[in-house]
């Protein structure tokens, strides 16, 4: 009888959760070993992710975006604000076909922005509140249970809402710039054709990430609403 009742009492939104957070770890643990790895072939043209970036920028019409370094291990990324793409120092000078997959990734999102791609517009719209929400969302959610106010916490949810549809949007965005670098390179003889294959799988490596933060986002919201329909 015992186990009876814990079958039916036990909150599997745990199991969710623990699921996702592996799986997050796995991607990480597949970004890593990726980008490793291929870090250590250097391309046949020997191109730097920097003069990668300026090529196709400039081939793109895009010779307005600024390309420069940023401290960090794979903290590259595209501010759509400043109009600048910000790689890493292992890929700024690296002429890897890691470096130079990841920095044609970042051009994609440059691309998305000239061409006004939706889900990018929607993602950059989502910034303000999802800076919110990381900072004070559990804050709320927290104060409202200890102080069992009920409408703290369904705010704090509702904000953490936003912080989830980023995630969801984000996945689109990151796939198609993935798509698009590779277009790019393979367009404009940047990687070989048996280089590609490489460069396929440091951007699909870093797809799973992506696909895994989405997973503990949406694992993490189930859970609190779980937990809050239990403290009815």
């Amino acid at each position: 009888m015992y186990g009876y009742n814990f079958y039916y009492n036990f909150d599997w939104s745990y199991l969710l959760v623990l699921f996702a957070i592996i799986l997050a770890m796995y991607a990480q643990h597949k970004i890593n070993s990726s980008f490793k790895e291929n870090s250590k072939i250097p391309s046949k043209k020997g191109f730097t992710g920097k003069e990668v970036a300026r090529f196709i920028l400039d081939r793109n019409g895009l010779n307005d975006v600024e390309v420069l370094p940023v401290s960090g291990n794979l903290t590259d990324h595209y501010d759509p604000s400043k109009k600048v793409i910000k790689l890493s120092q292992n890929v700024y000078n690296n002429s890897s076909i890691a470096a130079i997959s990841v920095a044609a990734h970042e051009v994609g999102h440059a691309i998305q922005d000239k061409e006004e791609y939706m889900p990018l517009r929607i993602r950059s719209a989502l910034v303000p509140a999802v800076n919110f929400a990381s900072r004070y969302v559990f804050i709320l959610i927290l104060v409202g249970f200890l102080a069992n106010l009920f409408m703290l916490v369904q705010i704090g949810i509702a904000v953490f809402m936003v912080a989830v549809l980023f995630q969801i949007v984000t996945l689109p965005v990151e796939i198609n710039a993935s798509k698009r670098a590779l277009i790019q390179l393979e367009d404009y003889g940047i990687l070989e054709e048996r280089e590609i294959d490489n460069g396929k799988s440091v951007l699909k490596a870093a797809a799973l990430t992506y696909i895994a933060s989405t997973l503990v986002a949406i694992t993490q919201l189930i859970r609190l609403i779980s937990n809050t329909r239990r403290r009815d």
